[in-house]
């Protein structure tokens, strides 16, 4: 079964396998580690996706936002290093979206601090709402808090 054109760089001729050659890929079998780890997480519930910013807002929904009320709230959550949070309004009901670039001052919130916001619907169905214009009006006591910058600051 040689075929005289097929060398090695060595010079031996190659030949086909006398058996039949069937190709395994561990990472292709089910419950393998590459097999688990290729599925997409699913993204959770709670954020939008894509996530608005402010850069990516249109003019028209943000002056939609800058024109409507001011509504008060709480910081219930927000990470710097994820870039978002979520404020629990006062008035009761859904905790509602804040992204990094839409909060306005010098210090970072924490839990409890309260706030103030405006809302803008989020696209592309605009059944969801995200705060915008968000101002720290209280900072919470007893806790640390960062500014921008890196600054610790105890209040």
């Amino acid at each position: 079964m040689a075929d005289p054109g097929l060398t090695s760089p060595s010079g031996t001729p190659l030949r086909s396998p006398s058996a039949s050659l069937t190709l395994s890929f561990p990472f292709l079998r089910e419950r393998s580690q590459v097999w688990e780890g290729s599925k997409e997480q699913p993204l959770p519930t709670d954020l939008p996706s894509p996530l608005p910013t402010k850069r990516t807002r249109t003019y028209s929904a943000t002056v939609r936002a800058h024109s409507g009320p001011v509504f008060k709230g709480v910081c219930k959550n927000f990470s710097r290093s994820q870039g978002h949070g979520f404020i629990r309004p006062s008035h009761g009901g859904e905790d509602i979206f804040v992204h990094i670039s839409d909060i306005e001052g010098e210090y970072v919130p924490v839990e409890g601090d309260e706030v103030t916001y405006k809302v803008s619907r989020v696209p592309p169905k605009n059944l969801k709402v995200q705060a915008v214009e968000v101002k720290i009006t209280h900072l919470n006591p007893g806790t640390k808090h960062e500014t921008w910058s890196g600054q610790i600051i105890s209040s």
